[in-house]
């Protein structure tokens, strides 16, 4: 089976190594000019760990992975509102958290194509979807490209998304910008914590080699840019607690990356047209707040490489799980993200007062998602 596949991000490294164990012959087009991924960490929950164990990169995703210990949720002022701990995570999902940066990943992922499978520079464009007999193509300024099978994973604005369903719109702001950063921090031990303010919120989480991985989240109008994010973010967040300022103070000028946050707001009819099938944010652009999209993507990889010859399967299995999820992490986005100071106090109280038994409360909000497991997990991945 001669694959493309438009992108090599997460999800579209995922499908080609999936794809390529599966006996297909995968060529991975990349517009930007390398692999170099944006300096920021992901997080790994059991049920994308479980998906990387059908190609054999489970355990090693494990092995070099920072392990996100306890830690929990926050008040700006640094009051505890709820506990989480690994070890129940652990025990209700069936396996770990693990946070990693994505570089890491992205290495790992590659490592398991052949050389020269993965083509940096190469803008490509759908020019026949492949209806039918004939073979998709695919247009490259080297030329045109035929393929059995062609794996879109081109992101949330994606450009072949718009060829296949023209009538669907396109993704919508959701309301929110995010920052990231990963930066060296000495001589600070903190537990990971998510920190809930109005309208705002920041994630602190330390990295196995000294790194410290920080997200922030705030409601703003779309396309808004600061002339300098770093004091930016000090304005937002430098009078929270203890260890913000610390990482604030370590972010240079150029470690700070912005980006507002952009989810398909109506869902697909379905998750390919011909021989064309649509994988990641391409497919199904959620927010951020269940840490999920990355996730997904993993999920989706392995499961277009078990259905690789019937897209109207890995479409049904794959159209009504992601559709709930992203519909979850809407519901959390706006929970996390309350701008009113009557709204966010109530919800701090009723997190605490559900915290007071333990963690289990907070955690069946992973419920259907965490524990999932690829049906075909003890297969190999070709049949």
């Amino acid at each position: 089976m001669r694959t493309l596949v438009i992108g090599a991000g997460i999800g579209g490294l995922t499908a080609a190594a999936a794809l390529h164990r599966a006996g297909a012959q995968v060529t991975v087009l990349e517009r930007a000019p390398s692999l170099a991924p944006v300096g920021s960490a992901i997080s790994l929950a059991p049920n994308a760990l479980r998906a990387l164990d059908v190609l054999g990169a489970g355990d090693e995703i494990r092995d070099l992975a920072a392990w996100q210990g306890d830690g929990g949720l926050r008040s700006p002022g640094g009051r505890w509102l709820s506990r989480s701990s690994a070890e129940a995570a652990r025990r209700r999902f069936g396996g770990p958290l693990v946070l990693l940066p994505r570089a890491t990943l992205v290495d790992t992922l590659a490592a398991l194509l052949p050389p020269g499978a993965v083509r940096t520079g190469v803008r490509a464009t759908l020019a026949d979807a492949g209806y039918g007999s004939r073979p998709a193509r695919v247009s490259t300024p080297e030329g045109e490209l035929e393929a059995d099978l062609v794996v879109a994973a081109d992101g949330a604005h994606s450009v072949v998304r718009g060829v296949l369903f023209p009538d669907r719109p396109d993704a919508v702001y959701a309301g929110f910008t995010t920052w990231r950063v990963l930066v060296p921090l000495a001589g600070v031990e903190f537990a990971s914590h998510e920190t809930w303010g109005r309208g705002r919120l920041w994630g602190s989480h330390p990295l196995r080699d000294g790194r410290v991985y920080a997200y922030a989240a705030a409601l703003a109008p779309e396309g808004e840019q600061a002339g300098d994010e770093r004091e930016e973010l000090l304005r937002r967040y430098g009078d929270w607690h203890r260890p913000v300022p610390e990482i604030l103070a370590a972010v240079g000028a150029g470690d700070v990356l912005r980006h507002d946050v952009y989810r398909l707001a109506v869902p697909l009819p379905a998750f390919h047209r011909g021989r064309v099938a649509l994988l990641g944010d391409a497919a199904h652009a959620m927010p951020p707040s269940l840490g999920q999209g990355g996730n997904q993507a993993i999920e989706d990889g392995v499961v277009l490489a078990r259905h690789r010859a019937d897209l109207s399967a890995y479409t049904a299995a794959r159209l009504p799980r992601t559709t709930g999820i992203a519909r979850r992490a809407v519901r959390a986005g706006r929970l996390s993200l309350l701008p009113g100071r009557v709204s966010t106090g109530l919800r701090d109280t009723v997190v605490r007062v559900l915290s007071a038994g333990g963690s289990g409360v907070l955690l069946r909000g992973f419920d259907g998602i965490a524990d999932w497991s690829p049906p075909y997990a003890a297969e190999r991945t070709a049949t």
